[in-house]
Formats: structure tokens, sequence, C-alpha cells
């Protein structure tokens, strides 16, 4: 009789799996890898090798409190011949004196996370069993069988590889990008993430079937988009806010990435961390889906709807001097973020495969829980609404109809014929390039088209009148130049009479400062002129200057000024509103790289900023970060006031640890001037072997 095979050693080989999993920069300390691919470890015997025929070998996997092969969540396997596709398998590979390599590999349809690796050696009658180590698996862009894969190699690497992008803020007419560091690899992060799923109380209710569905990427998603905010008292990771007051924590604004975020829930025992807007919540949704494998990428859709009824209809109430004149729960948001994962959808009929939006803020409840998503772009654009999930409520938010009523001083209410449009210029980056790509083809089709009718017919939505009348009074606001931050300017009320009949109107203009949720602070300019005549077929423009006098106390850190214009000619009594948001441009942060970058060699940068106001900025701060250059974050405080028109300049050097291109990304913060981005891209040279 053979003697027992003891294992001595043995090698996860981590290093060479994360490599070919692409998994290399979360570390070499655990075991990364993809599912659907092979991975190989290495055994090595002590006496004797293993024999063929002699010694049978198996493992054990088991992931989850409580696994069970019924729930996928456990799985007992022997070493064959070949892989099996549809469930675990191992595979010799090659054997040498005294050690066995062997490829195990996991069905593209397994759950992913946290599991346990057990090796099992019997000969004749013995057996033993051995606890090899741990691994996590994740979700497989590049395996055709996963539910997430990804034709396009520069795709996969956008959207699941690349931790640091843009997103897209500032108003419809002027479109702003901030950089963000996802640093989905950065160390820590993965742990974060598998945590968030454990902490979420679908999970705490009942472990065997969350484990359980956790093959799927529909449902991970709807639990990051409900765990990304805490307004379930559910342990989430942010608490929004949108009021200003933002002392007692980090202003949304303030935020270049969400490791920081991520780590700092994690180091307070999963305590909400404060604050959060939607770029927030839709970031740090982000980078917890790439983490775990699911390609993604954040989106911003400009005059956003938030329709709280449904009937996919916003009134707006203004009085006659263009002030709210009722409080609506209805929204219009400058702009709204939101996440798209990318994934197929088995649990539709086919055609919804493809891009599907998550959206993390909290806005309205889904099945009793504040998460929205995922709902199929593709069902959002044909007005398929009762797909799941939230369908209604995404496509109302890029296809409601805003509807101005003028509430005149006798209580009587006249409908405005001006109806604004929402769902603009649906953004989001460029892959592999650091330019905007307009995917509002994505979401609906040309306004006004055969389409669109169709469309709108389906989801019972009736078809604006998209045919203004080409005739009669046409009113726009129209902004001279740029609009810098601590500078008056101009904005113009631009009124075309398109008849052969002189027109006399009173003419109402009214600037004030906004937050980009759509609320309104004090009044920051104003204009009424009681009789403005328009000779027939002419155009005629009315200046109204901004100044900074007035709009610097109540500017908040989205630097928006709502222009509010109204018409009222005096012979009909028809009433036409124009609503314009304008950007207040902050200072441009310039950043030097001194040296030739190269990894593992110190690298200094230098970061500067001109104070553009009339008073000196106090309490000035630089917060710098970059993945694979600056090792988190670093923090440089200056001690003097900045005086005006003086330059705030800090220098910091750094050691960047990976070679290829890399963001380094810079926040502003003092106490007149806040949340001012930059970045500067920087190639890092590979280190000299």
């Amino acid at each position: 009789m053979a003697e027992d095979l003891v294992l001595e050693t043995w090698d996860l080989q981590c290093e060479r799996n994360g490599r070919e999993h692409r998994t290399a920069q979360m570390g070499c300390q655990q075991l990364v890898v993809r599912r659907g691919q092979p991975f190989t470890i290495t055994l090595h015997f002590s006496g004797r090798s293993y024999e063929e025929g002699v010694d049978k070998l198996a493992f054990n996997v088991e992931t989850g409190p409580c696994p069970i092969e019924t729930s996928g969540t456990r799985s007992h396997f022997a070493v064959s011949d070949f892989p099996e596709e549809s469930s675990w398998s191992a595979v010799i590979q090659q054997q040498e004196e005294g050690s066995l390599s062997i490829s195990l590999c996991s069905p593209a349809n397994a759950r992913i996370g946290r599991y346990s690796l057990t090796l099992e050696t019997s000969t004749g009658y013995q057996g033993t069993s051995c606890h090899i180590g741990d691994f996590v698996l994740l979700f497989n862009a590049w395996h055709p069988e996963d539910t997430v894969f990804l034709q396009e190699e520069d795709e996969r690497r956008e959207y699941v590889l690349s931790q640091e992008g843009l997103i897209y803020q500032g108003a419809r007419d002027y479109i702003t990008s901030t950089p963000w560091n996802f640093g989905q690899f950065e160390e820590g992060i993965l742990s974060i993430c598998l945590d968030l799923l454990d902490t979420n109380p679908k999970f705490l209710r009942d472990q065997n079937r969350d484990c359980s569905r956790r093959n799927d990427p529909a449902y991970i998603g709807r639990v990051v988009s409900a765990m990304v905010n805490c307004n379930d008292e559910d342990r989430g990771v942010l608490a929004g806010r949108w009021d200003n007051h933002y002392e007692d924590g980090m202003s949304p604004m303030a935020w270049i990435g969400s490791v920081d975020i991520l780590k700092r829930w994690k180091k307070f025992g999963c305590q909400p961390v404060k604050y959060g807007q939607c770029w927030v919540f839709a970031a740090v949704a982000c980078t917890v889906m790439r983490c775990l494998g699911i390609p993604s990428r954040v989106v911003t859709n400009y005059n956003s709807a938030h329709d709280t009824n449904g009937n996919l209809v916003i009134d707006r109430y203004l009085n006659e001097t263009g002030e709210e004149a009722r409080h609506s729960r209805d929204m219009i948001w400058n702009f709204h973020c939101w996440v798209e994962s990318w994934m197929a959808r088995p649990d539709l009929a086919p055609g919804y495969d493809g891009w599907q939006a998550l959206d993390p803020t909290p806005q309205e409840k889904s099945e009793g829980v504040f998460c929205c998503g995922p709902a199929p772009v593709k069902a959002i654009k044909e007005g398929d609404l009762q797909l799941k999930y939230d369908t209604p409520f995404v496509f109302a938010e890029v296809n409601a109809d805003v509807v101005y009523w003028v509430v005149q001083s006798d209580g009587t209410q006249k409908k405005s014929t001006h109806s604004s449009v929402v769902g603009k210029n649906i953004s989001t980056k460029s892959v592999g390039r650091d330019s905007r790509e307009d995917i509002t083809h994505t979401y609906k089709y040309p306004e006004g088209s055969e389409k669109e009718r169709e469309v709108f017919a389906k989801a019972e939505h009736e078809t604006r009148s998209l045919r203004e009348e080409e005739e009669g009074l046409h009113l726009k606001i129209k902004l001279s130049e740029g609009a810098n931050n601590g500078s008056d300017f101009d904005v113009f009320a631009v009124i075309n009479n398109n008849t052969d009949t002189e027109r006399v109107c009173r003419l109402m203009l009214c600037a004030r400062t906004a937050s980009y949720n759509g609320t309104v602070g004090p009044q920051c300019g104003m204009k009424d002129l009681l009789n403005v005549t328009i000779g027939p077929w002419e155009e005629n423009r009315v200046p109204l200057r901004i100044l900074y006098e007035k709009y610097k106390e109540s500017l908040t850190q989205d630097n928006i000024i709502k222009v509010v214009a109204l018409l009222t000619e005096h012979q009909t009594g028809n009433v036409i509103v124009a609503v314009r948001d304008v950007y207040i441009q902050n200072p441009e942060i310039k950043i030097r790289i001194l040296g030739e970058p190269m990894q593992n060699r110190k690298l200094v940068a230098e970061v500067s900023l001109v104070n553009p106001l009339a008073v000196p900025l106090n309490k000035c701060v630089f917060v710098v970060e970059g993945t694979g250059l600056t090792d988190g974050q670093q923090i440089k405080e200056l001690e003097e006031p900045v005086e005006p028109q003086a330059v705030a300049k800090v220098r910091l050097d750094f050691v960047p640890s990976q070679s290829g291109l890399h963001k380094l990304m810079v926040d502003f913060e003092s106490d007149k001037l806040a949340g001012v981005k930059g970045y500067r891209n920087v190639i890092i040279a590979p280190q000299p072997k």
C-alpha cells in the first residue's frame, strides 16, 4: 500500500494570476481572479510525488457564511482530465519532482466574492483535508459567457480598469468637467467593496439567498445603488445634503475621489460619510462596480427632471416678478449624474442587454428602498416603462415637459407659451480620451421625429408641440462673454417680433444665485421695463448688468446664477418665459511638473492659482491625489492669506509607483473660493531595468 501523500507547501501564484486576470494592481497580498478564466496554483509534496491512479485530489470552494451546493455557494470537484464549462473544475497542467501545477476554473456564472479553498488528498481509504488559502472572485468582462462581457478591449480598459476619469457638471450652455479618482484598485478598496455587500440589509435578512444571487450583476447593481446612500438607515456610505451647510463634514464639492470616502466609511464603523451630492454618489457607485468587475461609467443629464407624481409634466409657478410663487416637489436639476453599467439582462425579453442606468442618489423609493435601477437604457429610449427596474423614473428625468405658469396679482394663472425641454447633452467621458462623448441619442430619438411620437404614445406621454409658433414673439437670454468669479458681467434678454405689427410688452428680468438642484437664493440683479416696443420683424436686446458686489455673498459652490425673463404682451396678456443658468467660472489651477517623470523616482509638482476676487482668501488649502502617483492624498495648507490678484502657490514632491499615463488631481479650498478643481496628465516612464 502506497504511503500517504503529504502536502508540504503550496503557492497560489498571486502575481502571475493577477497579471493574467488583470487584477495585479490590487497587489500581490491576496489572490484575485475573474470568473470563467483558469488560474494556476502549485502544490509541493514531501516524501513522494503525486501518482495518477493511486492518489485522488479534490477541491472545495466556499463563499459566504452558509455555503450550500444548491445555492451555488459551495462546490466540491475532483481533479479531472479536461475543464468543465458549466461548473468548477481542476486540471493538472504539469508535474515535476515533488510538485504539481493545477489549473482551477470557475464557471462564467459563478457567485462573486470571497472564497476559501481547501484541498482533499486521499490514497486508498486514507484522506486528509487542508485549507490552502482564500481568494476573491470577480466578474469578467473579458469572458464571452459572462453576463458583463464587453466586446471591445479599449472599452474594457476604460470602464473596468481605468482608475481615473472626468465627470461633467456646470450648466447645459456651459459644460464643465471635474477630474475624479475612482481608485478601485487602491489598497484596501476591494475589501471595503466586499464589506459593503455584507453590510447590505438583504444579506443581513437572508445570508444564503443574498450570497446565492451574487452571480447576477443586476442584483449587485441594485444593492450597490441602495448602499451608496444612507437614507434607509442601512449603514450606507454617504449622507446627502443640498442646503449649503456642510460645516460638520466635507462639502460635496471638495471631494476629488472615491478612495477617501470609502476609507472613511470603513474607518468609522460604516457610519455615513458627510456629504454627497449626485456626482459623488454616482462616482462612488462607479468605483464599487468597477472594482467588482462590472463595466461602469458616470453620465450627466442636463436639465434633469425630478417628476415626483409620475405625470411626466413638471409644473413651475412664477409670480409676475419671476419668483417662485408656490413650492412644487417636482424639480428641474441643472444637471444630474447617475451610473451606467454594462450587462446582459436575461431576466427580460431579448433586446435590453447593454448599458443599464443605476442611480444611487436618494430621490424616490423603489420596492421600499432608496435605490434606482438597473433600468435598460434601450427601454428608456423605446418607452418600455413596464420593464425592471424603475424605468418610468429615468424616462421622466430625460423626457418630462416643463410648463411655466405665471400667477398674476389677482391669483389667476396664465400658462406660458414656452415649454423648456429636459434631457439635454447627456454626457460621459470618451473612451481613452479626455473629451466629452454625447450619448443623448442612446436615451431618446430625435425631437419631433416620427419615432419620438411612437415612443411617447407607448409611454402615454403627450407629444409636445415642438413647432413653436414661427410667428409671434420669441424670447431668449444670451450671455455676452464668459462670466468670471469676482467680475461683473452682462446678460441680455433678446426679443424677436416675427409679425407684421408692432408689439408693446412689459419685460421683467431677474437674476438669482442658485444651486444645481434648482433651488434659488437671493436676487442679485433685476430690471422691470413696463413698456418695451418692438417693431415688426425687429430684434431688441435688453441688457442686465450683474455685479459681483451683489452675488458674492450668496453664490453657492455650484457657481450658478439663474436668470428668468418674463415678457407680457399688453394687448393679449400672453406671457413668455425664458430661463437660463449662467455658470460663474472659477480661476484655472496651473500644474507644472518639474523634472523627468519616472517610476520610483522623486517628482516635484508646482500647483498655483490666481485669486480673482477683490478680497483676500484665508485658510487656503491644496489637496492633491493621483492613482499610481501620490500614495494617497497630500494636503498643503498656506500659512498666509492670498491677497486679491496674488498667486497661491505650493510645491509638493511624490514618488510615482506605477508607469504609464496618470492624472494628478488638485482641489483648492478657502473661505471665499472653494471646490476649485484642476488636473494634469502625467506620463511616467518605467524604471530602467
